[in-house]
This record gives structure tokens, C-alpha cells and sequence, in this order.
């Protein structure tokens, strides 16, 4: 499993906001500079995260996005499954009721539970890091 950029950045982003969720709403250039991301690029994810429902954008002169939830409330992990999708190593962990049979050594498969206890096991760090433990790592 790879993270692609859009998971880095989209994380990279969110800490920002919440870093900065003092001022009120934060400019997406002032978030791209300081995070070194191209704005264009920005605004695509802040796209995704505004329709998933983390951030919210403010119009007007002193306009910018806003986290919409708590930092304490938003783990590194919703936001890697927001911008990447679901975190599977392996084709047969996808969640897809549609084709329950993605493998046809699924059900005899000896590495299979591997897989699954490597994905349990990112997920559980992903899941338990949040933006708030992010913040209080970068002020110590």
C-alpha cells in the first residue's frame, strides 16, 4: 500500500487548518505556502474534504476554510480513507458487496488473514493519531 499525495496533502492540509483554527478562517493560499502544496492542487482536495464534510469554506475578503468537527474528533485515518478510499493491501479486503468472489482462492487463501490483521493493524495506528495529537506534537 502506497499513500499518494492526495492522502499526504489532505493531511498535510487538515493539520494546517486546525493549527491555524484560531485565526478563523484560513486562506488556501496561506495554507498552500506554508505546506508547500500548489493551490490548484489544494483546491481539488479541499474539494473532496468539503463534500465528505471536514471542512466548510467562508466567502468574502477574510473567507478561507474552517474544520467543521473538532481536531480531538478527526483521526489521520478519516482522513486517509476520505482521499484514498478504503485501506486494503489486498483486492479480496475491499469492501464490495457486489463481488464477494473478487478472488477464487478467497476462501482456501493461507496469506489472507495476513493481509487482514497488517490492514487491521495500519488502520488501528491511522485511527488513533488526530489532528489535536498532531498540533500538540508540532507545539512541544
Amino acid at each position: 500500500m502506497k499513500i499518494s499525495t492526495k492522502g499526504r496533502y489532505g493531511v498535510a492540509a487538515m493539520y494546517d487548518l486546525a493549527m491555524h483554527s484560531e485565526q478563523g478562517p484560513v486562506s488556501l493560499k496561506s495554507v498552500a505556502q506554508r505546506q508547500m502544496i500548489s493551490e490548484h492542487y489544494l483546491e481539488q482536495l479541499m474539494s473532496t474534504l468539503r463534500k465528505a464534510g471536514y471542512v466548510k469554506s467562508v466567502r468574502g475578503a477574510q473567507g478561507g476554510y474552517l474544520l467543521t468537527k473538532d481536531p480531538a474528533n478527526i483521526s489521520v485515518g478519516d482522513i486517509i480513507r476520505v482521499m484514498e478510499g478504503p485501506i486494503a493491501l489486498v483486492d479480496c479486503l475491499l469492501p464490495n458487496p457486489e463481488d464477494k468472489d473478487c478472488c477464487e482462492r478467497a476462501g482456501i487463501c493461507v496469506t489472507r488473514g495476513v493481509w487482514a490483521k497488517v490492514c487491521d493493524s495500519i488502520s488501528n495506528v491511522l485511527d488513533s493519531i488526530t489532528l489535536a495529537d498532531l498540533c500538540r506534537e508540532e507545539k512541544h
